[in-house]
């Protein structure tokens, strides 16, 4: 999978794209990820990306032009069969563990564009972008987060780049009738030294539930099964 990320702030996208995951994903040719700046795509000599929108209005909005030229420089260098060109928008289609699913599946090239400011020039996602993606009903500064768990998302589901496969399938929202159950780990019993930092009504001895202490996995099985988050 290839990912291209056209943004005005590629500095706080790259820290991330080095470490866990999407580093090991890069590093065992799993992920490939580019970042581009968008004003190396401009004419203008001062690199202004952004302008006021006609009709008036609050703010600047990216230029089609910067935007248009990035995709057409990413276009031109890599030749993919499924490609999927997405803006980041707060308006967008909310994206959920189900997209992520079929992206991994069904496109080998994905095109993230990072919206910034007041917005971005809407001949972009009425011409250029396959679709519009939100990751949530909030305000962004820009695009830049969403193109992360994006990626994130996407990347983990690809055969091989977790070492166990088999955590994918007992994961939140990867089945949509699957819940996330409690987790604990040594110690089984833990007391508090700190009593300002823990609720009023907490026990002064947390411990681990019984059933799973038991060695019986079927009193592990069904104990996951009667407490998942639903």
């Amino acid at each position: 999978m290839r990912f291209d990320v056209l943004t005005l702030f590629p500095e706080t996208i790259r820290p991330y794209t080095e470490t866990s995951i999407l580093d090991r994903a890069r590093e065992h040719g799993y992920a490939d990820i580019h970042l581009h700046n968008l004003r190396s795509f401009t004419s203008d000599k001062h690199g202004r990306v952004d302008d006021r929108p006609f009709g008036g209005g609050a703010g600047m909005i990216l230029q089609i032009e910067p935007i248009y030229e990035g995709l057409k420089y990413i276009v031109d260098q890599y030749q993919a069969d499924n490609r999927r060109v997405i803006l980041l928008g707060a308006g967008g289609e909310r994206f959920t563990q189900p997209k992520a699913k079929w992206y991994q599946e069904h496109i080998d090239h994905c095109v993230l564009i990072c919206g910034r400011y007041e917005g971005v020039d809407s001949r972009v996602e009425e011409h250029l972008a396959d679709e519009t993606l939100s990751i949530g009903e909030y305000v962004l500064t820009g695009g830049e987060l969403p193109a992360l768990v994006v990626m994130d998302a996407v990347t983990r589901l690809i055969p091989g780049v977790l070492g166990n496969e088999s955590s994918l399938a007992k994961e939140s929202f990867q089945e949509s009738t699957e819940g996330e159950y409690p987790q604990y780990t040594r110690p089984a019993s833990f007391a508090p030294d700190t009593p300002h930092l823990i609720r009023s009504n907490a026990e002064s001895q947390w411990t681990v539930p019984a059933p799973l202490l038991s060695g019986d996995h079927q009193a592990v099985a069904e104990w996951r099964e009667t407490n998942k988050r639903r």
